[in-house]
């Protein structure tokens, strides 16, 4: 019984290989026309707008969490996070003679001083967006006339 359904499952496996081989995807060369299904013909419309809308509902979020972030790296030495903690974790780990924590953790550390930077860089872009989205009425699409 088990070699009769082995036989069966590869012949059907090999109809069906045989029978997608056959058949030539849409974007083949020599193709006469792209087939279109419903899904891709909306999707060839494009956005219905450019997401302004939705930018303008999220950023309040953004700067909250910017902010928090900002302030968390600008820390005390006791603040987790923050990269006078991290400084510390470093010279704690060289002190203990554990060099490879103090290189990770020194990566860490350059990593965090960038994102810092990018942080401070992309605040004002944002503020810029939030009264963008304050004279346009939350993003919202202008009427067409």
């Amino acid at each position: 019984m088990q070699r009769r359904t082995a036989t069966m499952t590869a012949a059907f496996a090999g109809l069906v290989l045989a029978t997608t081989a056959a058949a030539a995807p849409s974007y083949a060369a020599g193709s006469a026309a792209p087939a279109t299904t419903g899904s891709a013909a909306a999707h060839a419309k494009g956005p219905k707008g450019d997401g302004a809308k939705k930018l303008c509902r999220r950023v309040p979020r953004l700067e909250k969490r910017i902010d928090k972030r900002i302030k968390r790296m600008e820390g005390a030495v006791g603040t987790r996070g923050s990269i006078s903690y991290l400084e510390q974790r470093i010279a704690d780990a060289k002190k203990d003679n554990h060099t490879a924590i103090a290189k990770l953790l020194g990566d860490r550390l350059t990593t965090r001083k960038g994102l810092l930077t990018t942080l401070k860089e992309k605040q004002p872009d944002l503020k810029s967006v939030a009264t963008w989205c304050a004279a346009n009425n939350g993003g919202k699409a202008a009427p067409t006339a």
